[in-house]
């Protein structure tokens, strides 16, 4: 089968990585790929070293001439049976790039919100009439385009970005640095912050945790240092025990030696990378109920599940895990069991080579 991806990769290796090593397992199954990215990018090296065909690509708008007309020409060329699109710009471009073809077009959708049938620009992606197929990043995802697409014969599924435990082999750092170390009960939190990020009802469940002298939070992340969170981080009680980091390339390192992570989104998401990265590193999650999180965290297997918007669940489950080492240990003990088995990289290129070859099986079929 000739694939051709339309991706963007010149994020960071780890954020990359889950997808980027989907194709690279894909040529096992006797693929032929050619990925049109960014050839300046860190993945894409990698590609070329595994046979795979990189097409420097870099997509900055909805809807390019050049784009399209090097999309149409790499699939004359390459005779590609499978046309894979997995950002908004590619997809755009991607939708127009096909017609007049017999490609297949599927396309990547990662969040909940922004497809709506009401929104024009939405038949700029799954909504269009010409794609075929749209792999969803969780069950959530999946449920949320299937309510908005009129075609319900219209391919849609949801196939989970696996991850392997040997990508996380993270060895944890000091926390010196921070003004803590791993005597104290660190809670970790990982954002780039915005309102909907729930930053706030942390540091609102800080002020039941002031007493409780071995809790430290830890903030790891940009646009932390700004109100109204320096004003709550103030007020809490406990402002020398939390530490601001700033953006960090070491989020990893930082998770791993922390006790906990809170991940307290207040609306729909797809996947938490952080979540996984977490669980990677054998630490339990303490996440808001939106319907991403609860397909990762189990309650009280790996993690917690607390209500949206509830800084006292948060402080709750916090005083329960660092009064509770048994309790501690028992989670962390479970976090690698989800990244081995539900969330098994092996498990997602095995799905996405099910949906390939269900596609192109389906149009056989109505020929």
């Amino acid at each position: 089968m000739n694939l051709l991806v339309l991706t963007a990769t010149n994020g960071s290796y780890n954020s990359i990585r889950p997808e980027a090593e989907i194709y690279i397992s894909l040529l096992k199954f006797g693929y032929n790929i050619t990925i049109m990215t960014e050839k300046d990018s860190q993945y894409a090296k990698r590609f070329e070293e595994n046979g795979i065909r990189v097409i420097d690509t870099h997509y900055k708008k909805k809807i390019s001439p050049s784009t399209i007309k090097k999309i149409k020409g790499a699939i004359k060329e390459y005779d590609i049976d499978i046309l894979y699109a997995t950002n908004s710009k590619s997809i755009s471009n991607a939708t127009i790039a096909s017609i007049g073809t017999d490609v297949k077009l599927i396309t990547y959708r990662g969040t909940t919100g922004g497809l709506y049938r009401h929104d024009p620009s939405s038949y700029l992606n799954a909504l269009n009439p010409r794609v075929d197929g749209v792999i969803c990043v969780s069950k959530a995802v999946a449920r949320h385009v299937k309510e908005q697409i009129f075609d319900k014969s219209k391919r849609v599924e949801a196939i989970y970005k696996g991850h392997e435990l040997s990508w996380y082999e993270t060895s944890k750092i000091s926390l010196e640095e921070f003004g803590t170390n791993q005597e104290n009960f660190n809670v970790a939190f990982v954002a780039n912050v915005r309102p909907h990020k729930g930053l706030i009802y942390l540091l609102k469940a800080a002020h039941k945790l002031a007493s409780y002298k071995n809790i430290h939070i830890i903030l790891i992340g940009q646009n932390i240092s700004q109100e109204p969170y320096m004003s709550e981080i103030k007020n809490c009680g406990m402002q020398e025990r939390i530490h601001v980091t700033g953006y960090r390339n070491d989020a990893p390192q930082i998770i791993a030696s922390c006790s906990v992570l809170v991940q307290a989104s207040t609306r729909k998401e797809g996947l938490s990378r952080v979540i996984l990265e977490s669980l990677a590193a054998n630490t339990p999650v303490i996440a808001s109920a939106i319907e991403g999180n609860s397909e990762i965290i189990e309650d009280e297997f790996n993690g917690y599940i607390v209500p949206i918007k509830d800084a006292d669940a948060i402080a709750q489950k916090i005083i329960e895990l660092s009064t509770s080492p048994q309790k501690l240990q028992e989670l962390s003990a479970n976090c690698a069991d989800t990244i081995e088995n539900k969330m098994s990289h092996k498990t997602t290129v095995i799905e996405f080579d099910k949906f390939f070859k269900s596609i192109l099986k389906k149009i056989q079929n109505e020929i």
